[in-house]
């Protein structure tokens, strides 16, 4: 088990005591009219905007008792993302500003001139931005990529929809994969601005983790060849390669905020159950016991992330295990709490919304458990 040491608890206390005004801003935001599109003022959001870029490009550290913190590695943010969860909204969280998902393809494949250009930008202000790979017709299978990239002149010009990608309306900048020829080496990754009159974006309405996800179209969207990602690496690294060193520590904050939603619902039951009767009382322990074990899985996860990027089966574990363990907590504590629990406990039933959310980042279940089998497959095969 990864236990923290103090430096990762005083992050942990710092998002504690900052995460409960994001609670009262997502209650807020969970019954307005218009609650997908808005976005409120919250310092830790604020915080967190500034936050999540490599150390070369930081001009802001997070500085906490004599600690600094860039929220860079996978177990600085599975701490953050958790607690943010836990005492605050998983929700509102995702629909921050900053670098999260785009600044790891952007750190993994961009050269140095294409970080700095992104990591800067995001400092300057908060700025919202994506990663768009899921389309309409075969979500986030690569094999069946349609989004294109055509060469045009000294630039490709950029076709394709996609859809639901995180902060899709809100952002003026993101990474979008697309196909510049046939095959595994034919997919790209390029940053592409949103302000050019061919890209068009919307909210897309859900009944949790509301104002997340987005859409986007793109006609004919000119692409500088200086805007694809991995220009400098071989063909086998622009791809699969880096994918692996985005998503796997993407994984690990999944889990986290899997794990986040199904505390917050368990403490939440705990102290409105009327009163602990023995079968109740039981079945909140097994469910404590649960979030313990999930919680060391994502830890132990994101250490060996950090480790070794390339590590896949244990963020594709956690992810899996935290999926499931939100929507097992949020179940459980509407049964415990009664037949009219979602009427009178509607911060429950918007955790019970957006737990099943969790589910759909970062690859499904079924995705998640084809990593796991591939890496015990390998790993029996080395033994033979």
């Amino acid at each position: 088990m990864t236990r923290l040491d103090q430096r990762l608890r005083v992050l942990r206390q710092y998002v504690r005591d900052e995460a409960p005004a994001l609670r009262t801003a997502a209650q807020e935001l969970d019954t307005h009219p218009d609650g997908s599109t808005l976005y409120p003022k919250v310092p830790l959001l604020d915080r967190l905007a500034t936050l999540q870029v490599p150390r070369r490009y930081a001009q802001n550290p997070l500085v906490i008792e004599g600690h600094e913190f860039l929220v860079a590695s996978a177990l600085e943010r599975v701490v953050f993302h958790e607690e943010a969860a836990a005492h605050g909204d998983a929700a509102l969280l995702l629909s921050a500003p900053g670098s999260l998902t785009a600044g790891m393809l952007v750190a993994a494949l961009g050269d140095d001139e294409q970080q700095r250009g992104f990591f800067e930008r995001v400092q300057e202000r908060p700025t919202w931005t994506f990663l768009a790979m899921t389309e309409p017709h075969g979500g986030s299978d690569a094999a069946n990529l349609r989004t294109t990239l055509t060469p045009c002149d000294d630039s490709y010009l950029l076709n394709g929809t996609k859809r639901f990608i995180g902060n899709a309306h809100r952002s003026p900048l993101g990474v979008v994969t697309a196909r510049t020829g046939a095959g595994p080496l034919g997919i790209r990754c390029a940053l592409v601005e949103t302000s050019h009159p061919g890209c068009g974006s919307g909210p897309i309405a859900t009944l949790g983790m509301r104002g997340v996800l987005g859409t986007l179209d793109f006609h004919d969207v000119p692409v500088p060849d200086a805007h694809l990602l991995g220009r400098h690496l071989s063909p086998t690294r622009r791809g699969m390669w880096g994918w692996l060193h985005a998503f796997n520590p993407l994984r690990c904050v999944a889990a986290a905020l899997g794990v986040g939603i199904a505390r917050a619902a368990y403490d939440y039951t705990k102290q409105h159950l009327p009163r602990r009767r023995a079968t109740p009382g039981r079945h909140l322990d097994a469910l404590g016991a649960r979030i313990r074990g999930v919680q060391a899985l994502t830890r132990s996860a994101a250490a060996a992330v950090d480790a070794d990027p390339a590590n896949a089966h244990l963020p594709a574990a956690a992810k899996n295990a935290a999926a499931c363990l939100a929507v097992e907590a949020t179940s459980t504590a509407l049964r415990l709490l009664g037949p009219g629990a979602r009427l009178e406990h509607p911060l429950l039933d918007k955790w019970a919304r957006d737990a099943h959310g969790i589910e759909y980042m970062e690859g499904t279940s079924h995705v998640q458990e084809q990593s796991v089998f591939n890496a015990l497959a390998r790993a029996d095969a080395a033994h033979r």
